[in-house]
């Protein structure tokens, strides 16, 4: 092409190459804005730019521009930085290396009094140094508990997995909230995504779902979603001119039940609670029994809870049973699976105890308990779509516009009885892509097989008596019975005396620090010991002490 003025006017490409610099040389121009760049680009440079050429210069933009106008400055003070690597350091090796570590105590106990004046809690007026408050993460590492130690039995969570601690550490670092795609565009997604994984796991088509902040609010959603689908009026007109609604729930099941009756205004006393057999699992003879009667008082009975591993034993209700009986009698089936839902990744186990789960209307599934996915990582999934939504939405226009420029059905946010509410699902999402399903069934394979070497050791071993002999789930409840009481079963105060054992014997542990196990009595059974795991590293040798360390706490006994 020959200009006007008789010279070579530049080819196409050298057009572009022409445009790209005049943007990069505007861009150094602290009086050229970002937007006039975008204008540019979006105009592309009057056809002279190709599309590999713009998309690379978008990228630029978005990389080096999004603060053109201000000084080049580091954002991260050297000071600062130091302070953060330091404080890595400590958690590095103060909080995980020797958390991990079988030859550390699992806790430095100390009673309130006296650690309240070990460590300096005092809020003053003056900022305090780096050195200082380097000190007080120290201490406050030292007098916790270990919850990572292969000896730490005491909870439904323990151990410690490093994907879900790295991604705890970046959705704390980017510190956002889980309602708009607007403000958590990859979390949106990525909750979507893995919530459906989930559902499809369970045998749900379809649903819907939410991560909440712990099993108990969970199951708190069951109630209020449930009781919307059958009187969607109550949004708005609240309890007045109601019914009496009727729960129905195991005597062994959470209690997070009768206090979610009581915060929506059901009612403890309208939590019927219905008999188990000696397994902990629901009678479901019992449970129709007390459905016809409720409705002979007139009463409207609307929900029933399963559970899928019980807090104290372990067990399973009868899943298809319990399926029959809410089908004909048209009510909403949840299923409380907080501890035991992680048995759904075994193929090996699966089957035996959670026949039926897909025949629920809802299902609380913690991972942060069987699975190990860190505090607090609980959700809650159903069958029925935009239940959720309609049951708890306010339409905040200043937050869920619906003019927005993106698909708005990714802001998540009004499902939820929260307005903030922290990112759970990328830790949880960072570890299944590093173990993948198949990491999750040895896992939970692991810690079931470990459960069957620790029972049979119990029933050999002179001095433990199992309170079930063949548990369903990871909860191995068990008495040790000092030589004080061996033998003295039939005598009247046997059982008053072998209640005092194990809470004298998790004083000593304590105390020495050498491991924690729970322990707890159930229904006229007195104290005994409930061992459970969910911690795949743990090993038989940590099993073996654990069985020592009762006996040397409590043999003088």
């Amino acid at each position: 092409m020959t200009s006007t003025r008789g010279g070579h006017f530049p080819d196409k490409h050298g057009q572009a190459d022409i445009a790209m610099s005049n943007i990069l040389t505007s861009l150094e121009d602290s009086a050229f804005s970002c937007s006039c760049a975008k204008e540019m680009i979006n105009g592309a440079i009057d056809g002279h730019l190709n599309d590999c050429s713009v998309r690379n210069l978008r990228t630029t933009l978005s990389d080096t521009t999004s603060n053109v106008k201000g000084p080049k400055k580091d954002p991260l003070p050297k000071e600062e930085e130091d302070f953060l690597k330091t404080v890595f350091q400590i958690i590095l090796e103060d909080g995980i290396r020797k958390g991990r570590d079988v030859t550390q105590k699992v806790v430095d106990f100390h009673q309130p009094d006296e650690l309240k004046a070990m460590l300096d809690l005092e809020i003053r007026d003056a900022p305090e140094n780096h050195q200082g408050l380097i000190k007080y993460m120290k201490d406050a590492i030292k007098y916790s508990v270990r919850t990572s130690h292969p000896r730490f039995f005491n909870q439904l969570f323990s151990g410690q997995n490093s994907y879900a601690l790295a991604g705890q550490w970046i959705t704390e670092t980017l510190n956002t909230s889980q309602y708009t795609f607007e403000v958590a565009p990859v979390f949106t997604i990525m909750e979507n995504v893995v919530l459906h994984k989930m559902r499809d796991i369970v045998g749900y088509t379809g649903g819907d779902g939410i991560f909440c902040p712990g099993g108990s609010i969970s199951n708190l959603y069951a109630l209020n979603v449930a009781r919307y689908r059958y009187m969607p009026d109550i949004k708005k007109t609240g309890l007045f001119g109601l019914p009496r609604l009727v729960v129905f729930t195991s005597k062994q099941s959470h209690y997070s039940i009768k206090k979610a009756a009581s915060v929506l205004g059901i009612g403890t006393n309208n939590v019927v609670l219905v008999n188990c057999d000696d397994r902990g699992k629901m009678i479901t003879s019992d449970l129709e029994a007390h459905i016809l009667r409720v409705k002979a008082e007139g009463a409207v009975p609307f929900f029933v809870n399963c559970t899928s591993g019980t807090t104290v034993l372990g067990a399973y209700d009868p899943l298809d049973e319990v399926a029959d009986i809410c089908e004909r009698h048209g009510l909403w089936m949840h299923v409380d699976a907080a501890w035991g839902g992680g048995v759904m990744m075994s193929q090996k186990y699966r089957a035996s105890r959670m026949r039926g789960v897909e025949r629920s209307d809802s299902i609380t599934w913690n991972p942060h308990k069987m699975m190990g996915a860190g505090q607090q990582c609980s959700s809650f999934l159903l069958k029925h779509e935009n239940l959720l939504q309609r049951c708890h939405e306010a339409k905040a226009k200043y937050l869920f516009q619906q003019d927005k420029f993106y698909d708005v059905s990714y802001d998540t946010g009004d499902k939820s009885i929260q307005c903030g509410r922290k990112v759970d699902v990328f830790k949880l999402w960072l570890m299944w892509k590093a173990k993948g399903n198949q990491g999750w069934q040895q896992d939970i394979d692991a810690v079931f097989d470990k459960t069957r070497y620790l029972v049979d050791k119990l029933k050999t071993r002179e001095g433990f008596k199992l309170v079930l002999d063949d548990p369903e789930c990871t909860n191995v409840c068990f008495w040790y019975i000092p030589p004080s009481l061996r033998g003295k079963e039939d005598e009247a105060d046997y059982k008053d005396k072998l209640h005092q054992v194990a809470p004298k014997i998790k004083e000593r542990m304590v105390l020495s620090g050498t491991m924690l196990v729970g322990y707890q009595p159930l229904g006229n059974k007195p104290n005994f010991f409930r061992q459970v795991f969910s911690s795949p590293v743990v090993t038989e040798e940590d099993l073996d002490f654990l069985l020592d360390e009762v006996e040397r706490l409590g043999e003088d006994l």
